[in-house]
């Protein structure tokens, strides 16, 4: 949920790297018993202690409540939602009321069947991720169900934490997908029928509120030819289909549009015109807009909804070998994809010149550094990662999906502004936990994803608000101090969830492909600890960095 003023993001490898996955087998989908078999056969629950609420006291009683009208304009000042006499917690913002009114409670505006207060979302939500944690036996005790209810509760009711929107729009409505996961990365095959199986994937995960990305650097380039004769189109080319559909499926059935990155590897042939793809798409909406098109966005005929390549961000996947030859002036080669023969020869210097002023033009393409990304794979006994989300901050094996959750930085300051650490712990732990739950009883668009969610249970945790508690500390954004505080946040956060995910694993057994992976998985836990112990002490509170 975004809620009052501008949602900051850190795109952090605390994401459960120790979950990702792996691109499963073509044939038929699996069974939901088969998939959901983990290495303990008798799981005995976890123990789940109180930290914000009290037994018998629920939290939506321990708040004060008031009745508003979330009204949203456009820049005309003319009206498009407005729902009065919603029930919102008096301390949230308007602007938090708005959001989460028009964009997550269900219901068609104006029927008996709209939701109409902040705890019908809530109950929803939580009443779902605990009827399917009691079913698979994830507490101990149903005391432990309860206080896990009304611990998750808190932290939501007090925007501590929120969920995807996936989960929002989704969990505890009768009669649809109950998709609780935002980011999807999927594979694709030099193949048609593969190519356009993508496009339909895509559709569907719009449509449910997701994000999805793929690298498309295994379709032949257009500078190879075809098995029955002629040249192939390349990816660019049905780069424009996926844009066009991406455009108009919305996400979630509401307003936004569709979240969706694209990827090609640095010695793919067709590498300069994706490099320079949208810059040249940006330059002819200029031509439109001196030409009196409307230059707004989501405008209807408009200059930007006349070319192609808007619905979508672009990266280049570049590797240290690629890197090292810009710095040292040498030359870069292009492969075909289907022989792995050279294509055409380039100053390596030139093309990351070209990529920097295309950013500079329109802001794509951006770039992933491919070498480090696969350092940094928990999993590497089970393939490559070749692709992210349209956020980047999910990093995982082709066909995965991963549900994801922010906590609210902000709201763990008291009120003399001191930053409460086990709060803070104690909150990126609930919601691991609560995440986790979520794994088995989602729903997924592929076969393939859905038995890899099960195998590898991909989780993702992140923070929200970090400008404004820099600001609160005093800190400028762009200051050394600033980035050790955020190391230390982060270091914190991943800690936490990797503690939270052993202590799961020895309830309920670890997932299906740690013993294949424990190697690396050990490694990268290994990497993160070398990394959090290294923080410099300047802008950070003492206790904060003990905790890191």
């Amino acid at each position: 949920m975004k809620q009052g003023g501008t949602r900051q993001k850190v795109k952090t490898s605390s994401v459960q790297e120790r979950r990702a996955g792996q691109s499963a087998a073509a044939g038929s989908k699996p069974s939901k018993k088969a998939t959901r078999k983990r290495s303990s056969a008798n799981p005995r629950g976890l123990r789940i202690s109180r930290r914000f609420t009290e037994v018998g006291r629920s939290p939506y009683d321990e708040i004060d409540w008031e009745l508003r009208t979330a009204t949203i304009s456009n820049e005309r000042g003319e009206i498009i939602f407005e729902q009065v006499d919603v029930e919102i917690p008096a301390s949230w913002s308007q602007l938090a009321t708005n959001v989460v009114v028009s964009k997550y409670f269900r219901g068609h505006l104006g029927s008996a069947e709209r939701e109409h207060s902040v705890r019908q979302l809530i109950g929803r939500v939580v009443g779902k991720i605990c009827e399917w944690g009691e079913r698979s036996g994830y507490f101990a005790t149903a005391e432990d169900a309860a206080a896990f209810r009304d611990e998750l509760t808190y932290l939501l009711l007090h925007q501590k934490l929120a969920f995807n929107s996936p989960g929002w729009f989704n969990l505890g409505v009768k009669d649809t997908p109950q998709q609780a996961s935002a980011c999807f990365i999927n594979s694709v095959d030099d193949t048609m029928e593969s190519i356009m199986d993508l496009a339909k994937t895509e559709a569907m995960l719009f449509k449910g509120g997701s994000g999805t990305g793929s690298n498309l650097s295994s379709i032949r380039s257009s500078k190879e030819y075809l098995a029955g004769g002629g040249t192939a189109s390349g990816p660019v080319s049905f780069m424009k289909g996926y844009d066009a559909f991406a455009g108009v499926v919305k996400s979630g059935g509401k307003t936004r549009r569709a979240a969706k990155m694209v990827i090609l590897n640095i010695d793919h042939p067709d590498i300069r015109e994706f490099i320079q793809c949208k810059a040249g798409e940006e330059k002819k909406a200029w031509s439109l807009i001196d030409a009196g098109y409307d230059g707004g966005f989501n405008v209807p005929g408009g200059a930007y909804d006349s070319v192609f390549f808007q619905n979508a961000n672009h990266s280049v996947r570049a590797t240290d070998d690629f890197m090292q030859a810009a710095v040292k002036g040498a030359r870069w080669q292009t492969r075909a994809v289907t022989t792995g023969e050279v294509v055409e020869t380039f100053e390596a210097s030139e093309l990351l010149s070209e990529i920097a002023e295309a950013a500079h033009v329109c802001g794509d393409p951006g770039m992933q550094y491919d070498t480090t990304i696969n350092r940094w794979n928990p999993v590497k006994a089970s393939g490559r990662i070749n692709s992210s989300n349209p956020c980047s901050e999910y990093m995982f094996l082709d066909d995965t999906a991963c549900n994801l959750a922010s906590l609210n930085l902000m709201t763990f300051l008291d009120d003399d502004g001191v930053f409460q650490v086990e709060d803070y712990k104690r909150a990126a732990a609930l919601t691991i936990l609560a995440q986790e739950i979520l794994v088995d009883h989602a729903d997924y668009p592929t076969a393939q994803i859905e038995r890899n969610s099960h195998l590898y249970r991909p989780l993702g945790l992140g923070y929200a608000n970090l400008g404004a508690l820099l600001m609160t500390f005093g800190l400028p954004y762009d200051s050394d101090d600033g980035r050790n505080l955020a190391a230390a946040l982060t270091a914190v956060m991943c800690g936490q969830a990797y503690h939270t995910s052993a202590q799961i694993a020895e309830a309920m057994g670890p997932f299906s492909r740690y013993r294949m992976n424990r190697r690396p998985f050990l490694e990268v836990v290994e990497m993160h600890k070398e990394a959090a112990s290294q923080i410099p002490s300047e802008g950070v509170p003492a206790d904060l960095l003990q905790a890191a």
